[in-house]
């Protein structure tokens, strides 16, 4: 039987408490996670993305079910080079399945094989976003509440 490998794609700037939480969620559905950081020319990151590779590796050092990489290409051709047939996201609200649903039908033109899984955030997790955490920083504001690892 063929592994159920997931790619996990996303900028993560930051890697969130729900990212997280659809991680590790999505292992009991996937035998393989490969957390997918997405370089995207059109936004100005905070963090780097060694930054956040870096912090994410460690914060799954200890799961063999869990790998960590970076890209710049289509995430389609990325799920193919890592034998993923999977791509799995998490949606806090109709606008992200709204995003979401597009972009899953384009992953799944561009790559036959790829079936898009979709999580729905939990409750208390919802209202977290990365663009929101950005804010708080920017602000002043303590955001290692929202994160899995910490920020110093």
């Amino acid at each position: 039987m063929d592994k159920k490998i997931a790619l996990f794609p996303g900028t993560f700037d930051p890697f969130t408490l729900g990212h997280h939480d659809i991680v590790i969620r999505g292992l009991k559905i996937f035998d393989h996670i490969c957390v997918a950081i997405g370089d995207n020319p059109k936004k100005n990151r905070f963090f780097e993305v060694d930054f956040m590779k870096e912090k994410i590796k460690k914060l799954y050092s200890e799961d063999k079910k869990i790998s960590v990489i970076s890209y710049n290409k289509l995430t389609a051709e990325v799920a193919k080079e890592n034998k993923a047939n999977y791509i799995l996201r998490g949606l806090r609200n109709t606008t992200d399945f709204e995003f979401e649903n597009s972009i899953s039908q384009i992953n799944r033109d561009l790559n036959k094989n790829l079936e898009t899984v979709f999580l729905i955030t939990s409750p208390n997790l919802a209202p977290i976003s990365s663009t929101i955490i950005r804010d708080v920083i920017n602000y002043g504001g303590d955001i290692n509440k929202y994160l899995p690892y910490k920020i110093d």
